[in-house]
């Protein structure tokens, strides 16, 4: 079996890939009379072609993923960004394969956000549907609609399929 190792979430291990959405060791300017912190312009929202305009959402998963997982399926947004924060502060992992007319599966890399940490995917950046390790798990996401096709999946049969062990049982048990 071919599994996933995975890679620290940082706005460095990112970059290829999107941005991350945090505010450890971000600048910050005061609003509303000095009682909140704006943390200004922390990833770009990318509409695309004219037809786009951003949309807010929110993903609720009931179950969460049952590991080991296998990767069957990515997908891009090749007309604009999509954002995923975490509203339950829940762990998720982010998987995800560089842009391409269609994914390098020797390119992906595995992350994993704690639940504090969001990610914005560049346009055209394959990615996993979201992966959620606990139930009930709701995630914002900000995107493109528009009238151009915007999501290109790409299936992977059994014998090219990755596989994901959960990132809390490597640590307790050490079998990736």
């Amino acid at each position: 079996m071919k599994h996933l190792e995975l890679t620290p979430l940082t706005a460095e291990n990112f970059a290829p890939f999107g941005d991350v959405i945090g505010t450890e060791k971000k600048d910050f300017f005061l609003i509303n009379s000095g009682s909140t912190e704006r943390y200004h312009s922390l990833a770009k929202v990318d509409t695309g072609a004219d037809d786009g305009r951003a949309i807010i959402s929110i993903f609720r998963k009931p179950v969460a993923d049952r590991f080991p997982l296998q990767v069957k399926l990515l997908e891009r947004h090749p007309q604009g960004s999509q954002a995923f924060i975490p509203l339950n502060r829940k762990p998720f992992l982010i998987l995800v394969a560089p842009p391409a007319d269609a994914p390098d599966p020797s390119a992906m890399r595995l992350f994993l956000s704690d639940g504090n940490l969001g990610v914005n995917y560049h346009a055209g950046v394959w990615h996993h549907p979201l992966i959620t390790l606990e139930d009930d798990d709701q995630l914002l996401i900000v995107d493109r609609q528009g009238q151009l096709p915007n999501c290109d999946e790409v299936f992977f049969g059994d014998a090219d399929a990755w596989w994901i062990v959960h990132p809390f049982q490597v640590k307790e048990e050490g079998t990736l």
